[in-house]
């Protein structure tokens, strides 16, 4: 791993996208590391713990003795002066969180075998697992935050563990630079791949521009999630968050042709009386414009309106003559929508899947796992 080029690219993020004034030396330095550790500061730490260090690890010192802001809740790490074990510095989170770890208890647990790599951070610790060795030498990484409620989350190496730190300041800063514009031009491939029935992959590619802030690939992904037989919740839920700031998305047809009458069609099947729907989730959000949307439906429901279409007019048009024909077979109602579907166009940039579709309990019925997946495989608008 070559570390300065990739540790310089992230402090100078940092330093640009700071909401408040950073630390004077690293603002001057445009440097969130320090000195490199020498190699006598490393081996006198490897020889106190009784190891060697995995090799990403001590590669990392060797370039910087330390790190400020890892991530966004990671204050300080650890240099080769106080790296040490958890059980010792620290054994309220390997007694307390012990639980937590599925592991044979004979041998340890990944807390109770820990090294604590770092110093600060908000109610949270990062580190390794020398149990947990791969043939590469590198020894499992790990996180854990106690508001997160949650077992310590896992990374092959500390190299994964640093860019899964990176990728969590890239969510929440969503600093401008070539990153950020390397992402953009990643989820616009995506999207072509997706319309053009090229979909190996693309849903992959998405979920990490979601992991780096892409608010744009959140509403694609969830697209492509509702054709593909996987879980969209997370996705949809995102979507009415107050942190979802993709421009222009409440008034976008794809929001509210599309997902507006799927949520109040989900929210209708919510049989959880202790589960929130993703529409109830998102009143109660901070979110004052999705209010005023939810409302207008709803009174158009009660009003008894027509309050959705199946698409654009050409493709609404065929849908609603194969319900009217077919709706109580799904088998000849799949035939007809199957048919219509190549005079289907998406209604705006970042439509790439006949969503309302799901909206009619009919239409969804008549379209399985395979069939949606048959429909979202084929080229569409204008890539056929």
């Amino acid at each position: 791993m070559e570390w300065r080029p990739w540790l310089t690219r992230w402090s100078d993020e940092w330093v640009r996208s700071a909401d408040t004034e950073p630390d004077p030396e690293v603002a001057r330095t445009r440097w969130l590391g320090f000195d490199p550790a020498t190699e006598d500061a490393v081996a006198a730490a490897e020889e106190r713990i009784g190891m060697r260090l995995p090799p990403s690890y001590r590669e990392f010192l060797l370039t910087t003795d330390g790190w400020r802001d890892a991530g966004i809740f990671v204050w300080r790490m650890r240099d080769t002066s106080d790296i040490g074990w958890l059980r010792d510095i620290e054994p309220f989170w390997a007694d307390s969180w012990a639980e937590l770890c599925d592991e044979d208890r004979q041998e340890g647990t990944c807390l109770s075998r820990g090294l604590l790599i770092s110093r600060d951070a908000d109610a949270g610790i990062l580190f390794l697992d020398p149990g947990d060795a791969g043939e590469d030498g590198e020894w499992a990484a790990y996180s854990l935050f106690s508001w997160r409620a949650a077992p310590p989350e896992r990374f092959p190496s500390f190299f994964a563990l640093m860019e899964d730190l990176y990728a969590q300041f890239h969510r929440m800063r969503k600093p401008e630079g070539e990153v950020r514009d390397a992402w953009d031009a990643t989820v616009e491939q995506a999207r072509l791949d997706a319309l053009a029935g090229r979909i190996d992959g693309v849903e992959e590619t998405l979920a990490k521009a979601e992991e780096f802030g892409s608010d744009r690939a959140t509403a694609l992904r969830a697209q492509l999630q509702l054709f593909l037989d996987r879980p969209a919740g997370q996705s949809l839920g995102r979507m009415v968050s107050p942190h979802f700031t993709l421009d222009g998305f409440v008034t976008d047809p794809l929001f509210t042709e599309e997902f507006l009458p799927l949520l109040f069609a989900q929210h209708a099947e919510n049989t959880s009386p202790n589960t929130n729907s993703v529409l109830q989730s998102a009143m109660i959000a901070d979110r004052p414009e999705f209010h005023l949307l939810i409302g207008e439906y709803q009174a158009r429901l009660r009003r008894g309106e027509p309050h959705m279409t199946y698409g654009n007019p050409e493709f609404d048009a065929l849908v609603r003559a194969a319900v009217d024909e077919h709706g109580d077979d799904p088998d000849a109602l799949w035939q007809d929508v199957e048919a219509a579907f190549a005079h289907w166009r998406p209604r705006s940039a970042d439509h790439i899947a006949p969503v309302a579709l799901l909206a009619d309990p009919a239409i969804a019925a008549a379209l399985t796992p395979e069939r949606r997946r048959a429909l979202i495989s084929r080229p569409r608008g204008d890539h056929q």
